[in-house]
């Protein structure tokens, strides 16, 4: 099997899943009772935090523990909103956010929140003048993603920080997930406020995520029981899970550097071979581009029928993000960056890792060939 979808979801690594089990087994206290096996298990949920904001430069952070990153960026978005109604109504993010941010935006829009959607570039990044100028008295919140989940863009994260530094009252959130194990995340040096994250993207357990705050930061809580996660997340904490997270993203981080320069190389490779064929249009820009992501579009091939040509030779991508993949109708990634109907439809996305080979994009290059002859 060769596999080429790993920002759709990463397989867990042996340790994370080690360390889930043996917590699972051996701490299963309540970590809200108060006798010794509850503060046991509150003392790891104080660990795995501590872990999580050394990592990442976040110790003026709290940790709020999920069930995803779209639960962290539901809290987070729609708990700035409704906190801070009274003050403001204003809203801004971009046209290609994930689903889990822009359809919140959608609905807040519904609800009576006026939205910005800022445009981008043919390279899917945003005009930092666009934000300042969109900027106004009554906006409260500013979400922008780090790394596209489809294109791989990188969006100019620092600079919008420096921005919204001048204006402390405007939340300023970010979507990390691409990003987090494969570029730098310092949420202090780069002034976010909130930041989402998912632990099955960086090599750890589906259904756990978690939302950093700055402390200080008021939000109102979108489950409501409870006191667990500071008030803000109802419900017993899932502590083997919050373990296994802090686990993934120590492993994942403590590899950055060497496993950025390897993918890199495994992209400009993969690249080449992508290029050596007229019915295909990489998207993703060269500069400002997470190389962990290649985007393509499809002339005179639909992507399904592409997509399970190689399912034949156990070769596996995606048409699209996995969030958007089974709706057969155009990307609105792609549309945002200007393609047309066709292009915008039959979309492939490869994506790669540390765990992929050389010699996997060889065989993936030979079987390519061998595809494009089929479906001429």
């Amino acid at each position: 099997m060769i596999y080429l979808d790993y920002t759709s979801t990463t397989p867990v690594r042996d340790e994370v899943l080690e360390s889930f089990i043996k917590t699972t087994k051996n701490f299963w206290g309540n970590p809200s009772s108060i006798h010794k096996l509850g503060l046991i298990s509150e003392n790891l949920l104080t660990m795995a935090r501590g872990q999580m904001k050394d990592l990442i430069d976040a110790k003026n952070y709290e940790v709020i523990f999920t069930g995803s990153a779209t639960e962290a960026s539901n809290l987070a978005i729609k708990g700035i909103c409704f906190q801070n109604a009274t003050r403001g109504k204003h809203i801004i993010t971009t046209l290609v956010e994930h689903p889990s941010v822009f359809n919140t935006f959608k609905q807040l829009e519904s609800e009576g929140y006026e939205v910005t959607f800022l445009q981008v570039d043919k390279d899917g990044r945003i005009n930092v003048e666009d934000l300042e100028k969109s900027l106004r008295d009554d906006t409260i919140l500013v979400s922008i993603m780090y790394v596209n989940n489809e294109i791989g863009t990188i969006m100019p994260i620092e600079e919008i920080g420096e921005i919204l530094s001048k204006f402390p009252k405007i939340a300023y959130h970010v979507d990390i997930v691409q990003a987090l194990g494969r570029l730098p995340v310092r949420l202090a040096d780069m002034q976010i406020d909130l930041a989402t994250l998912s632990a099955h993207k960086i090599y750890g357990l589906k259904g756990s995520g978690a939302l950093f705050i700055k402390k200080g930061l008021m939000l109102k809580p979108q489950q409501i029981g409870g006191s667990q996660e500071f008030n803000l997340r109802a419900g017993t904490v899932d502590v083997p899970s919050c373990v296994a997270l802090a686990k993934a993203m120590r492993l994942i981080i403590e590899d950055i550097d060497e496993n950025y320069k390897y993918v890199k190389r495994l992209n400009i490779q993969l690249r080449k071979i992508l290029s050596n064929y007229q019915q295909i249009v990489i998207n993703s820009p060269i500069e400002n581009c997470s190389p962990f992501i290649i985007n393509c579009s499809l002339r005179g091939i639909k992507s399904e029928t592409f997509v399970h040509a190689f399912e034949k030779s156990k070769i596996y991508f995606s048409t699209k993000s996995a969030c958007s993949s089974k709706k057969n109708e155009p990307s609105r990634i792609l549309r945002a960056i200007g393609l047309d109907e066709e292009l915008s439809t039959n979309e492939i996305r490869f994506s790669l890792s540390h765990l992929t080979t050389s010699q996997e994009i060889i065989t993936f290059e030979n079987t390519l060939q061998e595809v494009i002859k089929e479906l001429k």
